[in-house]
């Protein structure tokens, strides 16, 4: 724990504890043990000051957890010994909690920050979610700050969660886009057993509320998406732009299950937050999410496994852009490009390998201008009107009917129109990571956090 000086908690002490990977592939739940947590000290009438976060780190990292989500809870407490108390029952939740899902992979860990978030910490959390943070970097950071932490992490060997715990702290939401997610639990006897949550509400709850709430039903496979498939107490997700319409959303599902209970969460999903705008190819660093204007160079085939390669130009370097099979029917539109287009490409950098270099696996992409295509045919003769044929590169063409010779004749070119026209295009809903934003939600981008909580923002 690091000391502070001259700070004034004569109004009270505001704390920050951030939670990563306490999870794993057999079972348990990040926001699950949040969840508990906010249950027990809402009965005890600690101020929340924010919903609870739940903050999606750099999609493109190799060892990322299932969904690499951290959660933070934001306090308002009387003193600094109860900020101490809470933080240690906390310690005391996850040694209890991980007791029954601990993994070798796991690396379960908690963060504890006392006072307005510093920079510094922003910096960190907002690195996270689009870069490789190493945890040398991570102690640097924490070094230069002036505020009260501490951490603890419940693997001996595996440290890492201690950076999602301490980037969660530090991504605020203040002055940034954000959504919410409801996310509903099951009881114990549930978990690990098929979701009992109909498909029919799950239709009609996504048309009715299309527009504020997102990915929830992927039409052309006929299957809802807002249910999970592991044994972890997730029974479901509805992620949206606003608390109310998600609660509204919740209540019109037929759930053939008994419920523990739900909870809302701000969240950086939907956002593209993970993207970093670029103007040349060199800066497409792998494990790095990049949106990048740049044209056609290659056009678009399909290789083994289903999946589409074209490469791509800023005029000095090139790369691969992947749009893969599971994305379905967006393929058919990525092999309408053709050379010369100029595109606007979203997505991940993949790192090279024997076979590839390094590739950009696409989850949307902005078609801004269509080159044009043509096909070139021989001309006709002006006497006879037969097809000519070439005597030879830059020769002319020669009647092969009447035998006219015309040595300044040329292919003509004909227009072939184009199928695809510009605009965005993005991946079916089935293929959506946590971060990716939808183009509808284009234009509802949020900038101010908001002024209350909504009520209820967790159940019960």
């Amino acid at each position: 724990m690091m000391p502070v000086a001259n700070m004034n908690y004569s109004d009270g002490v505001t704390i920050h504890i951030g939670f990563d990977d306490i999870d794993s592939p057999s079972g348990g739940c990040t926001t699950h043990l949040v969840y508990k947590l906010v249950l027990k000290w809402g009965s005890r009438s600690i101020k929340f000051i924010d919903y609870p976060g739940l903050i999606r780190l750099n999609p493109a990292i190799p060892w990322k957890t299932r969904g690499n989500g951290a959660v933070v809870l934001r306090l308002k407490v009387r003193d600094i010994d109860k900020a101490m108390d809470l933080y240690e029952e906390a310690i005391s939740e996850i040694n209890e909690y991980v007791s029954e899902f601990m993994h070798p992979e796991s690396a379960p860990a908690i963060a504890f920050y006392i006072g307005e978030v510093e920079d510094k910490l922003k910096w960190l959390g907002y690195k996270a979610v689009r870069d490789v943070i190493p945890l040398d970097l991570l102690y640097r950071v924490l070094a230069k700050l002036r505020n009260t932490f501490g951490y603890h992490s419940f693997s001996e060997k595996r440290k890492r969660g201690i950076i999602g715990a301490f980037s969660a702290i530090g991504v605020t939401l203040q002055n940034t886009d954000y959504t919410y997610e409801l996310i509903a639990y099951r009881k114990p006897e549930y978990w690990g057993k098929p979701r009992y949550v109909t498909k029919d509400s799950v239709k009609f709850m996504d048309k009715t509320t299309r527009g504020y709430t997102y990915v929830n039903y992927d039409y052309e496979e006929d299957k809802p998406l807002i249910t999970p498939h592991g044994p972890d107490p997730v029974l479901l997700g509805i992620r949206g732009d606003e608390p109310g319409i998600l609660v509204k959303a919740y209540n019109m599902l037929e759930i053939n299950e008994p419920v523990d209970g739900w909870i809302i969460y701000r969240t950086n999903q939907l956002t593209d937050m993970h993207l970093r705008r670029i103007t040349q190819v060199s800066k497409a660093y792998i494990y790095t999410g990049v949106i990048l204007k740049a044209r056609v160079s290659r056009r678009p085939r399909r290789i083994i496994g289903g999946h589409v390669i074209f490469s791509i130009t800023d005029g000095i370097s090139e790369i691969d852009v992947a749009a893969y099979e599971p994305t379905g029917g967006f393929r058919n539109i990525v092999e309408k490009l053709e050379p010369g287009d100029v595109i606007e490409v979203y997505g991940v950098v993949r790192p090279p390998s024997s076979r590839h270099g390094a590739t950009i696996n696409l989850e949307k992409i902005r078609i801004i201008d269509i080159a044009p295509k043509y096909r070139f045919e021989a001309p006709r003769c002006p006497k006879c009107g037969a097809r000519m044929k070439s005597m030879g590169r830059g020769k002319g063409y020669r009647c092969p009917k009447c035998r006219y010779r015309d040595s300044s004749a040329r292919k003509i070119a004909y227009p072939i129109p184009r199928t695809i026209k510009p605009g965005f295009y993005q991946v079916p809903p089935r293929s959506f990571k946590h971060l990716m934003k939808p183009i509808e939600r284009f234009g509802k981008e949020k900038h101010k956090p908001p002024q209350k909580l909504y009520s209820p923002w967790h159940y019960p």
